[in-house]
């Protein structure tokens, strides 16, 4: 039987681009299969939800490419539901595809979760100096500078939604640099490679990309 790679994003499937991607860094004839925290529910339901702060706010995109903020707090209800379908599905592999913290999650044993992916890396390249994000939203840059800050790195961020406008992106870029990070990491798994190469060359630094960085380590744990 092949091997199977679950994939649980925040917000519903499809999400071609996720499952796309993770399908080219999976082992050969390996399936990937997609399940959404918010499958099934009705725009109506979602925006009865909405973010109760900046700390409750994620950014996903939903069926049809519209691009919304949700509530964390209704994700995590949500999500052992959809890891226990995506483990009946039979995947033997399951990445969270969100790079924001999450609390202990039932049946989240084993997952693959993007945040200490990205976390990890960026500790190991850059135990001291000045660390740069990128984030989608302008209310998640002080909860997600606060989130990577530790002792010995200074944290800097700028807002960049994932659907922006080359001018747009180049923009925060320049916006970025002027703080002179010495690394940057663009936090969000709705960030594409096209996204990186466009604003990496402004940066001027190493610049780790969420989904990539996540789809590599899942290559290395399963090659």
């Amino acid at each position: 039987m092949a091997r199977r790679i679950g994939i649980a994003t925040i917000g519903q499937a499809p999400r071609d681009d996720i499952a796309a991607l993770f399908a080219r860094y999976a082992p050969e004839g390996a399936e990937v299969v997609l399940r959404g925290c918010l499958d099934g529910l009705p725009d109506e339901a979602i925006a009865a939800r909405p973010p109760l702060s900046g700390a409750d706010t994620l950014y996903t995109r939903l069926r049809g490419g519209t691009d919304v903020r949700i509530s964390k707090a209704h994700v995590i209800e949500r999500a052992p539901e959809t890891l226990r379908l995506l483990r009946e599905d039979g995947c033997d592999t399951i990445v969270f595809a969100c790079t924001g913290d999450f609390p202990p999650l039932a049946g989240d044993e084993g997952v693959i979760f993007p945040s200490r992916v990205l976390n990890g890396l960026s500790a190991a390249l850059l135990p001291q100096g000045r660390l740069g994000l990128l984030v989608p939203l302008p209310e998640q840059v002080e909860k997600l500078t606060a989130k990577w800050r530790r002792p010995g790195l200074e944290v800097v961020g700028e807002a960049l939604r994932p659907s922006a406008t080359p001018a747009e992106a180049a923009e925060a870029a320049r916006r970025l640099k002027a703080q002179a990070p010495d690394l940057v990491a663009m936090d969000c798994m709705s960030y594409d490679e096209a996204l990186k190469a466009a604003v990496k060359p402004i940066l001027g630094v190493p610049t780790l990309l969420g989904i990539t960085a996540t789809a590599r380590v899942m290559n290395e744990m399963l090659a």
